[in-house]
């Protein structure tokens, strides 16, 4: 079977690599360099796993949802990633990213954020290093999570609203490069998913890959064996989904389930679904595939789901989605306020927007009865309990809220 981790130049098929501005060539060619002697030294790994274990909470349970699984008629087990302090899996990232910046003598941090989990988790690590942080999120993110806005801020991070575009996501990234391009000496650019030039998207899943490790033993433990049948995870710029299946991504046993933000309908001008709408192209320093004009001009995403607001897709998710090695669900606004309301009166759980995307792939896949199923709940729902009650009608099913 093909390889679908990158390759040294990297790239992961015909997508990745790094296009970059030449301000900032000898920033991402340091790192290139630095990355992997850093990340396998056992300095690193023992105050890694120290913070992982000790301030972050890991690891995270995976847990048997008993009334999820009668409704499916399969096996249906959940990795519990919105109970990581800070409520995400983003915390997995930035304590490893920051203690590579620390390494390279770095002082400042930036971070773009969507639904502010991975600004959290950066202003998070920042205050735990006494670190200077700026986060960049689209002013149209600021609005709608506005709570996760004030954890940042009092964690002692500056937060820039940035007002150009549609102003969410694929903006803040943009406006953080700029950043970068004019502060190129002190500041380490702590990307939040596996995106943005090599070597980031190997990074950013390296960090997340101890969701993967973990499941290997859980699975061995609870099932008997130490893979599952299905793996299901939400699809933005990847980087929970890369982390759940890191150690079995060339597993041909296990088969690979992914739902991205189908937003309106993939049909429509409203939509994130990248892999379903978009073409080869470049953004934010790889190619991969992106929603874009005839002409190049990058769209514009939209999707209830603030994490999820990307025109662009990681190169990683990028080349297994085109190979087949994964299936790619687009999952719609309704379907997804739908799923997270069943997960909380099924299970006593609210899932984030995002994971709530992961849970409504269910209903698009037949399971068998002895099937195990394991899908990443990425985040809990707290910041968005606004966003399910303005939209309570859409689970109308389960009566009136």
């Amino acid at each position: 079977m093909e390889n679908f981790f990158v390759d040294e130049q990297g790239f992961y098929g015909g997508f990745g690599g790094a296009y970059v501005p030449e301000i900032l060539y000898k920033c991402v060619h340091d790192l290139q360099q630095a990355y992997v002697p850093i990340i396998e030294s056992d300095d690193f790994k023992k105050e890694y796993r120290a913070l992982l274990r000790d301030y972050v909470g890991r690891p995270s349970p995976l847990y048997f949802a008993k009334r999820m699984s009668g409704k499916y008629g399969c096996r249906i087990y959940l990795k519990r990633e919105d109970l990581n302090h800070t409520g995400a899996h983003k915390i997995n990232n930035t304590i490893g990213q920051i203690l590579m910046a620390k390494k390279m003598g770095k002082t400042r941090i930036i971070a773009e954020t969507g639904a502010g989990q991975h600004g959290v988790a950066t202003a998070t690590v920042c205050a735990l290093m006494n670190m200077q942080c700026e986060v960049f999120m689209g002013k149209t993110d600021v609005e709608r999570q506005h709570t996760n806005v004030e954890r940042m801020r009092m964690l002692g991070a500056t937060v820039h609203p940035v007002t150009t575009g549609n102003m969410t996501l694929s903006d803040a990234c943009s406006e953080a490069i700029r950043d970068w391009c004019c502060h190129p000496q002190d500041t380490f650019y702590i990307v939040g998913s596996t995106m943005g030039p090599h070597p980031y998207p190997d990074i950013v899943a390296r960090m997340q890959s101890v969701i993967s490790e973990e499941l290997k033993w859980q699975l061995e433990e609870k099932t008997g064996r130490d893979y599952p049948d299905y793996l299901v995870a939400c699809l933005g710029g990847g980087s929970n989904a890369a982390g759940t299946i890191y150690h079995y991504i060339n597993d041909e046993r296990v088969k690979i389930v992914l739902a991205e933000a189908g937003g309106h309908g993939i049909d429509t001008d409203y939509t994130a679904a990248t892999i379903h709408c978009g073409t080869e192209g470049i953004i934010h320093g790889a190619r991969t595939l992106v929603m874009q004009t005839d002409d190049g001009q990058i769209k514009e995403a939209f999707t209830i789901s603030a994490g999820l607001d990307y025109p662009g897709i990681g190169p990683m998710h990028a080349n297994m989605a085109v190979k087949k090695r994964s299936t790619v669900l687009a999952v719609n606004d309704d379907e997804a306020i739908y799923a997270g309301y069943e997960l909380t009166r099924l299970e006593g759980i609210i899932p984030a927007i995002e994971s709530a995307h992961a849970v409504a792939a269910l209903k698009k896949v037949a399971f068998k009865p002895d099937d195990v199923v394991v899908l990443t709940v990425s985040g809990r729902g707290d910041k968005d309990v606004q966003t399910y009650l303005n939209n309570k009608a859409l689970a109308k099913e389960y009566g009136d809220f």
